[in-house]
């Protein structure tokens, strides 16, 4: 049974060689480069599985050329809606208050955050967002109250940022 230490020797003998092969598949250094990084966290993620193969260099080179198709098909599906996408409008204007807005929902945890963005931004009502998220309405409400109280805090540099918080 392959241990991390066993991955973490199989990383360093054979990630440049892995690389190498997976470029010459799909001629793009940097996709090479990330599909073998993928496949070796995806190795270290099924563990168990990854423990039971008989050769991991080919399991991994499998797993990084199944990436790399993974992203061929993705591609070929972007070129084919593309041009039934509209272009792209004039550039979105974002002022300070804005920039500040964002860097304090990324002090928040991911539930908070989605409930913020949600509900304010998006303008879902609280059932709404409690579908989208599959949670219960009283666990949104809880996560706004929460977020906009760490908010409040995170945008209190004058004492008048409160209000302007609850109209985000």
């Amino acid at each position: 049974m392959p241990t991390a230490m066993d991955l973490d020797e199989l990383y360093h003998a054979s990630y440049r060689r892995l690389v190498v092969q997976i470029y010459a598949i799909c001629g793009d250094l940097a996709a090479a480069e990330d599909a073998v990084q993928d496949a070796f966290v995806t190795a270290l993620r099924k563990e168990s599985q990854f423990a039971r193969v008989s050769n991991p260099e080919a399991w991994v080179r499998t797993v990084a050329l199944n990436g790399v198709r993974h992203g061929w098909r993705h591609a070929s599906v972007v070129r084919r809606y593309q041009a039934k996408v509209p272009g792209p409008q004039g550039s979105v204007d974002v002022g300070p208050e804005h920039v500040a807005i964002v860097a304090a929902l990324e002090e928040l945890d991911a539930g908070q955050r989605e409930a913020v963005v949600l509900h304010y931004l998006a303008d879902l009502a609280v059932a709404d967002v409690a579908a989208q998220l599959g949670v219960p309405e009283g666990t949104v409400k809880s996560r706004l109250a929460r977020a906009r109280d760490r908010l409040a805090d995170l945008l209190d540099d004058t004492g008048d940022d409160k209000e302007e918080l609850r109209h985000v």
